[in-house]
């Protein structure tokens, strides 16, 4: 399987929100990714299989540092290294931009994205209780220095 990680366009919008909207229970907006192509600090790509958006990541720059807002991948395109290989694109990007430190949240029962962030260097620096909404659950934050 061959996958295709570029840049967020205007025309991935809208399948990345319904891949969005499939995926989590408050989902973010195709308004939402449309503000991200309009800020100079936010960097978002999409994962491409056969030409169909199968996932998407992305950062927002702040001081030196970046936070991960964002990591989606289809269900049926799970544990085939596709969040990986955008995590990996979201990391180089921000070497490349001098990023010093990179921060995320997730959620404590997503065991594999903790296993994907742990394998790209994240670890573990506290808990934000109740952080998510729809079901209430704390949150795991994560840094990679």
């Amino acid at each position: 399987m061959q996958i295709e990680i570029r840049q967020l366009r205007e025309e991935d919008i809208e399948p990345l929100a319904e891949l969005e909207a499939r995926s989590f229970s408050m989902p973010w907006s195709a308004k939402s990714f449309r503000d991200l192509l309009a800020n100079p600090y936010c960097f978002y790509f999409v994962a491409l299989v056969q030409g169909r958006i199968v996932g998407g990541a992305g950062y927002t720059e702040l001081c030196g540092e970046a936070n991960i807002d964002n990591v989606v991948v289809d269900e049926a395109y799970r544990g085939r290294g596709i969040g990986q290989a955008l995590v990996r694109k979201l990391l180089d990007m921000g070497w490349a931009r001098q990023i010093k430190a990179f921060t995320l949240e997730v959620r404590v029962s997503n065991r594999a994205a903790i296993h994907i962030y742990e394998k790209a260097g994240f670890q573990c620096e506290g808990i934000r209780p109740g952080f998510y909404e729809k079901p209430r659950e704390d949150a795991m934050i994560m840094w990679k220095k």
